[in-house]
């Protein structure tokens, strides 16, 4: 019998009354039993972290500083573990959770460093003016109050990091929910932090069920809230409570642009295997996976075999062989959507070039042509394997068919000439744009975040810092300059 997971409340170990079975989206069997707390505990915890905020913010910066670096280095210790586990919980290829397990290492290390120079004031003078003669203003960033931090599962370790290590850095206590799918990982964050020396109260794991999650939202002793997911959920989530503070982290449906200066066979065998790998990775569960590449007319034609190539390259099966590329989606519901996704192209005139067959929840990497616009797989965030390929005629109409989306998370740009790169991330109505890569690069240290229906505010530990925190400033009188 699996033994049951406990969560954690207020800096302690915690059960409920009942529990979820957390199972593999590979081959269904159960990885763990994970205990869910009652609401007189979820209240337990809300009313600690709000009773300890003060306390915790006054905390010094290398106690802080001190207890991210314990988690960094415990997750190195782990690693292996944790990426067998996330692995387990979420049908992630175990090469790929290694590297999430890699990257949540440099999120807390990252957090350790910024909190011992955060915050070290800024001071202006004021004796500019006449009125401000004798004047100096001191400006420090303090908490906006505890935060809710509400977590995705397609990256159920890091995402999770980005939520709780900005927090802990800048000393402001946090309720974390973590995906109902994937919890354990989450959890064993909380089992690290636990030996540590945070005040108690400072930090919370809570895996409540989603249809728990509105009064948590509503709860007014947490005004900050840190939300990772769908724009739907997202910004049903912003209209429920519109004077609090909310980062959303949503949806994307990233375009790659392949330019004609790219055109060298190493630039287009280049282009071809870094779409292939990056429109699959994770089973093409990642915001800022290739859903769209718009590839010049001059290169189309060259690059277009290459993707098709690489993409059936792809190893798929089993997450846990080290040799997989391409793993389940996170259940069968999902994979289902978007067998769904790409009937509805091809039966609407896109052709199949290669993929598009279901097992289970597992679905064959896929590429599109022709696919018409006003098909779901165009409109929205596919969140599976599937690509779509697109020829255009020139920079400018490349562009442009970068914005026609709703979506603004991130974009690359395949090209060598620094002017079009300045004139793309000019051009480009997204968050980020990577030029000579796909737009899945992300370093856990950059602002990261969209535009339109990809949501509002900027993670990356710095920027999330800043988003957790408001100016105060402190007028001294009678200062001799």
């Amino acid at each position: 019998m699996t033994a049951t997971h406990a969560f954690w409340l207020a800096g302690r170990q915690a059960t409920g009354e009942t529990g979820i079975d957390v199972t593999s989206p590979w081959d269904g069997r159960l990885v763990g039993h994970v205990s869910v707390p009652t609401d007189a505990q979820v209240e337990e915890a809300v009313a600690a972290a709000y009773a300890v905020r003060d306390e915790f913010a006054a905390t010094p910066a290398h106690v802080r500083a001190a207890a991210l670096d314990h988690v960094s280095r415990r997750l190195v210790e782990r690693s292996e573990e944790i990426a067998r586990l996330i692995s387990a919980e979420n049908g992630k290829p175990v090469k790929w959770a290694r590297g999430e397990v890699g990257r949540a290492v440099s999120v807390f290390r990252f957090a350790a460093e910024e909190a011992r120079r955060f915050n070290g004031g800024e001071a202006q003078r004021l004796d500019t003016d006449a009125g401000g003669q004798g004047r100096l203003a001191f400006t420090r960033r303090f908490p906006k109050g505890v935060v809710l931090g509400i977590a995705p599962f397609n990256f159920p370790l890091n995402l999770c990091a980005h939520k709780v290590a900005p927090a802990l850095a800048v000393g402001t206590p946090i309720i974390l929910k973590p995906a109902p799918a994937t919890p354990l990982s989450a959890l064993l964050i909380g089992e690290l932090l636990a030996e540590t020396e945070l005040p108690a109260g400072s930090w919370s794991v809570l895996p409540v069920p989603n249809e728990r999650m509105p009064s948590l939202v509503q709860d007014e002793r947490l005004p900050v809230i840190s939300f990772t997911g769908s724009d739907k959920v997202g910004y049903a989530i912003m209209d429920s409570v519109p004077r609090k503070h909310c980062t959303l982290e949503l949806g994307g449906n990233g375009a790659a642009v392949v330019l004609a200066d790219y055109a060298s066979d190493e630039d287009l065998d280049w282009a071809a295997t870094r779409i292939a790998t990056f429109s699959n990775y994770q089973g093409g569960q990642s915001c800022i996976s290739v859903q769209r590449v718009i590839a010049d007319a001059e290169v189309y034609e060259r690059l277009v075999p290459r993707i098709v190539a690489a993409v059936e390259a792809q190893v798929t099966g089993d997450p846990s062989d080290d040799a997989t590329d391409v793993g389940p989606l996170v259940s069968e519901d999902a994979a289902r959507r978007v067998e769904a996704w790409v009937e509805e192209a091809v039966g609407a005139g896109a052709r199949l070039l290669t993929g598009g067959k279901r097992d289970g929840a597992s679905y064959a990497p896929t590429v599109l042509a022709e696919v018409p616009a006003n098909v779901t797989i165009s409109c929205e965030e596919v969140f599976g394997p599937v690509l779509a390929v697109q020829r255009v005629e020139g920079e400018a109409s490349a562009f442009a068919a970068v914005n026609e989306s709703k979506y603004g998370l991130q974009a690359g740009v395949f090209t060598h000439d620094l002017q079009t790169a300045f004139r793309a991330h000019r051009a480009l109505e997204v968050g980020g744009v990577v030029i000579g890569d796909v737009p899945s690069y992300r370093a856990d240290q950059m602002p990261y975040g969209g535009v339109k229906q990809s949501g509002v505010g900027r993670e990356g530990v710095k920027f999330a810092m800043d988003d957790y925190t408001y100016e105060r400033v402190m007028v001294l009188t009678g200062i001799q300059l």
